[in-house]
């Protein structure tokens, strides 16, 4: 399996610095302060980097679920919102909230949220935040 790789460079002191954050495929570049994660500052941050990966990672994995269930989706459409807190002497990403909606056809409610719990546990991003409290709101579309 390949290794993807992203890359950062930070200039500056941590209040008053930048930085630009950067895919190894060049599909995105962009850049990050202070205020653009702790505030309303223009740019990313880490946390909504790894809300996409997130979002992306379990529609992918929910989709393959459903399909290996028998129910291909039509679309599927995740949010994922990265919570950070003030956590003792620092910060800490203290839980991800996942709200999905999915166009299934044949599939009846139960079936597809037994599929939505599956995905989320099974997806790679959320097991490599194992440590942190991921949540799922799933709606079935009609």
């Amino acid at each position: 399996m390949p290794v993807r790789k992203a890359e950062a460079v930070w200039e500056g002191d941590v209040m008053h610095g930048k930085g630009t954050v950067k895919l190894g495929s060049g599909a995105y570049e962009g850049a990050y302060s202070f205020a653009s994660r702790f505030g309303t500052g223009t740019g990313t941050n880490p946390e909504e980097l790894i809300g996409a990966a997130h979002a992306g990672c379990f529609s992918m994995a929910l989709s393959l679920f459903l399909g290996q269930a028998g129910y291909p989706p039509e679309r599927i459409h995740t949010v994922a919102a990265v919570h950070i807190d003030k956590v003792g002497e620092g910060f800490k990403i203290t839980a991800v909230h996942l709200d999905t909606e999915a166009r299934v056809p044949g599939i009846d409610e139960k079936e597809f949220l037994k599929q939505a719990e599956a995905a989320k546990k099974g997806c790679p991003v959320s097991q490599a935040l194992g440590g942190t409290e991921i949540t799922l709101k799933a709606r079935l579309l009609h």
